[in-house]
């Protein structure tokens, strides 16, 4: 489960670097920032629970960061765009 977590965060973060890096050379990444976000933020809720998996019971327990972290995940898939918002752009997007 720890490798799979990190190979999911490696992955949304090289997304993000590249929409980033995108932007920066002014060149348009409409498709790749949405992207970038949709995988994140579906992502993040992945890894936290794989996270809580691994802790177990302690998970649940307030006095561990897991526990807020689990209940925190969840506003990224709809903060800032919702998912199906993000997947409604990159779906435009691509068939214009």
């Amino acid at each position: 489960m720890i490798a799979d977590m990190a190979v999911e965060v490696e992955a949304g973060r090289l997304m993000c670097l590249h929409a980033a890096q995108l932007k920066d050379q002014g060149v348009r990444f409409t498709i790749e920032a949405s992207m970038a976000k949709l995988f994140a933020s579906e992502m993040v809720n992945r890894v936290v629970y794989k996270a809580l998996q691994v802790h177990g019971g302690y998970g649940y327990i307030q006095d561990f960061p897991v526990e807020r972290l689990y209940r925190d995940a969840r506003v990224f898939t709809i903060y800032e765009g919702t998912s199906e918002i993000q997947r409604n752009i990159i779906a435009n997007a691509l068939l214009r």
